[in-house]
């Protein structure tokens, strides 16, 4: 029985913890700790203590936190308190005063030639039930509190 969006889980990412590796989710996800590889999701919160050095693919991205990579999503949010370092490719974006950013901000999300489409058509090749999500290698968890 398919989840309606409103009833959709939420994975989180405690202070606690810290990945490494890619971490990838059919459902929303909220990080708070701190993640080494690429982040993929519905939706993905990047909290205000978060911070992430990798890729970050979504439908939507909100950050308050810290990235350092790239950002590719429909739509991106960087609120006041965010620390970006890469590329955002996007369709639709929202910056807020006090927000950093060192990086390109693109409109290029989706689009024919845009790598995010060849990373829909690659997982689509792979059979993948959702686009845009490729097979993930395990990560290591570890605690860092």
């Amino acid at each position: 029985m398919p989840a309606s969006s409103s009833a959709q889980s939420v994975s989180v990412i405690s202070k606690a913890l810290k990945i490494t590796g890619q971490l990838e989710s059919t459902e929303d996800i909220h990080i708070e700790g701190e993640v080494e590889g690429d982040v993929r999701g519905v939706s993905v919160k990047v909290g205000q203590s978060a911070k992430i050095k990798g890729t970050v693919y979504g439908e939507e991205v909100e950050v308050a936190g810290t990235v350092n990579g790239k950002i590719e999503a429909r739509k991106v949010v960087l609120t006041s308190t965010a620390h970006m370092s890469g590329d955002i490719l996007h369709q639709d974006i929202r910056i807020d005063s006090g927000a950093y950013v060192d990086g390109h901000c693109r409109p290029e999300y989706g689009r024919a030639d845009g790598k995010a489409h060849a990373v829909q058509k690659a997982a689509a090749a792979h059979g993948e039930a959702r686009p845009g999500f490729a097979a993930a290698k395990p990560a290591e968890v570890r605690s860092v509190a």
